[in-house]
């Protein structure tokens, strides 16, 4: 406190820091929610503004819709916006509760014959929504949507009847991969590092590992990109890294990497900062009202990850 009894302002970042530049995009760009995750993240602020944002997603049905992960417009409710909200209530130490019970009813309600998640519901039909995102009347169980959602309710020891049959599909899901995506892999690194079988989840990591490795779904060496196929259906430049599957040290997979492949993926990260501070999105732009929303949620993930690893942001 100073002598009027107010809390002094947070320490401002050096002027040119790469914390300084986003921070700069992220006030011209950003939406609310984007910009109190921020604030919470690297300017000290509070838990409850960024909640309250996020409550402006938020359906009668529990779910969240409202175009909250942007490549899906419209209200209704969807898994893939549904875990973003997950993803934005554990940073903030609040995924648990009567809010999370009320998801987990969602997710029960949306849930295919086998209890996991679509990635999208039919119920997007009639909104606009990204080419790449396919829109079935009876989509099938996808590792993609589950896994992530899995992960976090194990993460904050939630235990919900929709939690069994829906672990034991990713169980099943990641046991029988034998080729894969990156993404897909993400979403299975997201179920394993919470897991609560922790030898299982171990073994199944080491393997995947493998499977990265041999099927090159990570780019190893930066200045050979050309050497890394892009996966079939992806846009053209859109590589993954070691840095998007091990997104913090304590992940599972960052055994799968060494200290100089990890070194040099976080170079390339933090050169990726483009001149106006913010980063870029890397999959096929269709919309450029989406791009535009997607870029400060990149951004402040490429911030966490550096910051994770102990490179100066600021």
């Amino acid at each position: 406190m100073d002598e009027t009894g107010a809390s002094p302002l947070p320490t401002t970042p050096s002027a040119r820091s790469p914390l300084s530049r986003a921070e700069q995009f992220v006030w011209l760009t950003a939406r609310v929610l984007e910009q109190r995750l921020f604030a919470y993240h690297f300017l000290h602020g509070g838990a409850d503004p960024v909640e309250t944002a996020l409550d402006a997603y938020r359906n009668e049905d529990g779910g969240y819709g409202h175009a909250l992960e942007p490549d899906l417009r419209g209200p209704v409710s969807q898994p893939l916006h549904t875990a973003r909200a997950l993803r934005v209530l554990d940073r903030l130490g609040r995924c648990g509760g009567q809010r999370v019970e009320r998801v987990c009813r969602y997710l029960t309600a949306v849930s295919t014959p086998d209890g996991a998640l679509p990635a999208v519901h039919p119920g997007q039909r009639g909104y606009p929504a990204a080419p790449f995102v396919p829109i079935v009347d009876d989509p099938p169980s996808e590792l993609l949507a589950t896994g992530p959602v899995v992960g976090l309710l194990h993460r904050n020891e939630v235990w919900h009847a929709w939690l069994f049959r829906a672990t034991d599909f990713c169980w099943q899901a990641v046991d029988s991969l034998k080729t894969s995506h990156p993404y897909e892999i993400e979403a299975a690194v997201a179920f394993l590092d919470s897991a609560p079988d922790r030898p299982r989840a171990e073994a199944a990591a080491d393997r995947l590992g493998r499977l990265v490795r041999e099927q090159r779904l990570a780019v190893l060496d930066p200045d050979r990109l050309d050497a890394y196929p892009v996966a079939p259906g992806y846009a053209p430049g859109e590589r993954h890294f070691p840095h998007d599957f091990a997104r913090t040290p304590g992940s599972l997979a960052r055994a799968w990497f060494t200290d100089d492949e990890m070194a040099r993926s976080l170079g390339f990260l933090a050169a990726d900062q483009r001149e106006d501070g913010g980063w870029p999105i890397r999959w096929r732009e269709w919309a450029p009202g989406t791009a535009l929303e997607a870029r400060p949620m990149v951004t402040i993930e490429a911030l966490l990850t550096l910051r994770a690893y102990g490179r100066t942001i600021g």
